[in-house]
């Protein structure tokens, strides 16, 4: 790269940067998110035209996050260290959505527990069934994964939950699993699977507060819509 590329390039990277830092992402095309986080693992190169490549090769930067790393690695211009970037950003999402619920971690309401769910399970590519531990206050004891599934089904063993309940001596406790690709709505599987828990729960007197369903940046509460009693 010659000496007048190297200026061109820092000046632009100074100018992305000043846009992100008065407006965040805010008019951001896809390509340019993508070009703007390669220069923090591809320091002195135009990272242009490989953010356009890779969104060619996945159709979204939704895509390109979720993508395996040794598959995203294979990309021309791409090494590893930057896949692994690239892959962490909705790691690094749910870390966030996490800490700031537990600033504050009383559950007092449908709109606190669902965005807690969210949290927890935003950016999952597989179902996974999570299990939020609640005092008597409603604020969280433990909250965390219990069960891993395909993309589109899970089992929530009672077992394992009544372990895990007792475990984290909850008086009262929250159920949350995502559908990756699917709808919001519950299923007659995930109706009778609350049902059986909570009756469960219910012999060693601890309450099914909600079961919450995520997809994406939105949830569904089976509580708000009447089917936990």
């Amino acid at each position: 790269m010659s000496e007048m590329d190297d200026a061109i390039h820092k000046n632009h990277r100074e100018r992305m940067r000043k846009r992100f830092s008065e407006h965040g992402f805010d008019g951001f095309a896809e390509h340019e998110v993508l070009e703007m986080l390669l220069y923090y693992a591809i320091p002195r190169r135009d990272t242009n035209p490989l953010a356009h490549s890779i969104l060619n090769e996945y159709n979204s930067i939704a895509n390109v996050f979720e993508a395996d790393v040794s598959e995203l690695a294979k990309l021309p211009g791409l090494s590893e260290s930057s896949a692994t970037l690239l892959s962490m950003v909705p790691h690094l999402s749910r870390v966030y959505e996490k800490s700031k619920c537990d600033r504050d971690n009383l559950l007092h309401d449908t709109e606190s527990i669902g965005q807690y769910a969210v949290s927890l399970l935003k950016g999952k590519v597989n179902e996974e069934f999570a299990l939020i531990c609640l005092d008597a206050n409603r604020r969280v004891h433990w909250s965390g994964i219990i069960a891993k599934g395909t993309i589109d089904r899970i089992e929530a063993y009672p077992r394992l939950v009544v372990a895990e309940v007792i475990k984290h001596n909850a008086k009262n406790v929250v159920f949350a699993h995502n559908h990756p690709h699917s709808t919001l709505m519950p299923s007659a599987a995930d109706k009778n699977t609350t049902k059986k828990l909570a009756e469960i729960l219910k012999g060693i007197d601890v309450a099914v507060a909600d079961h919450i369903i995520v997809a994406g940046n939105r949830f569904y509460s089976m509580a708000e819509m009447g089917f936990i009693f």
